[in-house]
């Protein structure tokens, strides 16, 4: 009986490994989805102003929290854009061998806040092409956001990055409900954006402002007209073009999501954002929570430390006894 339980103290916690999948949440696959998602979008194109002709709109999948699985599923379906909203998430992708590997052609978005100790790891990755800032007037005040600005075309010399940047529109905050609201309410106002235009342009050689970005007011009628939201945000590109005398076509529209993608099209967006019609359902993202096959290894070889320790404890009462 003692050759048994100090037999069963050496053993040693086999190693697991594993790989996060995530399982598509939709009846219908992740290549038909994309197949009606891009025939909508190339639809909305011919039905806009001949002004908005000179470019086609650019497909953004939004992958945040999905698996890399599902990012490969839609690379194969022929999307080559991605985008990601959290640094950390995006860096585990863009640096996945398998990924790597069945996606040599992919091309990665940042669409959330840059905080500036997160700088170098975005800065770390060759495939990022647009960086996308969404920043919170209640936490990121427009001095900070130079200084991180500046720190960003500090770090990349040897380079070129492209930002568009959040505007916080509020044409109609008493319709939006309070908690959806609260989600759109992080970017720069209209009026901080020539002041910041004309930074970037004069104070920051290595990097290019690319574009505007906002999201549309929650469930807007659009039987009354066009998106207002999204009309004071192409007001505001004529505003900036006309003031630093940039080429309009030079300045992107990132309007338009999986509710109303179509609609942006219509009205100019350059740039849709579509994450849900794409991939399904997404899971919210808990930072507290353990995902990671290292953490499960770690969970698991406490448990087995606490079964050994209470064997050993077990036989120092026979002993005594």
């Amino acid at each position: 009986m003692r050759i048994i339980i100090r037999a069963l103290l050496s053993l040693s916690v086999p190693a697991i490994t594993l790989r996060s999948r995530t399982m598509a949440s939709t009846t219908t696959s992740i290549a038909e989805n994309l197949k009606v998602v891009k025939k909508k979008v190339k639809f909305a194109a011919t039905k806009r102003s001949p002004i908005y002709q000179h470019t086609e709109p650019r497909l953004l999948a939004v992958s945040k929290t999905k698996g890399v699985d599902l990012v490969i599923e839609a690379y194969d379906a022929g999307q080559r854009h991605f985008g990601e909203n959290y640094v950390m998430e995006l860096y585990d992708k863009a640096h996945d061998i398998e990924l790597q590997d069945c996606c040599p052609d992919i091309k990665w978005h940042f669409i959330g806040h840059l905080q500036r100790n997160k700088v170098n790891k975005v800065l770390g990755m060759d495939d990022i092409l647009i960086f996308s800032f969404i920043m919170s007037p209640r936490l990121y005040s427009l001095h900070r956001l130079f200084k991180t600005i500046l720190l960003l075309s500090s770090k990349c010399s040897t380079c070129c990055i492209y930002l568009i940047f959040n505007v916080d529109i509020d044409n109609d905050n008493a319709k939006k409900p309070l908690k959806l609201y609260a989600t759109n309410k992080s970017g720069c106002t209209p009026e901080e954006m020539v002041d910041l235009s004309k930074y970037i342009i004069e104070e920051c050689p290595h990097l290019r402002l690319k574009g505007l970005m906002t999201i549309g007011v929650f469930d807007y009628d659009y039987s009354k007209g066009p998106n207002p939201d999204f009309q004071t945000l192409i007001s505001l590109r004529e505003e900036i073009c006309n003031a630093l005398n940039i080429p309009i076509e030079d300045m992107e529209l990132s309007m338009g999501m999986s509710a109303d993608f179509e609609h942006a099209i219509e009205a100019g967006s350059t740039n849709v954002r579509v994450g849900t019609t794409i991939f399904g359902q997404r899971i919210k993202k808990i930072e507290s929570t353990p995902t990671t096959a290292d953490s499960l290894v770690d969970t698991t070889q406490a448990q087995m430390m606490n079964v050994k320790l209470n064997i050993v404890l077990k036989m120092a009462q026979i002993d005594q006894s």
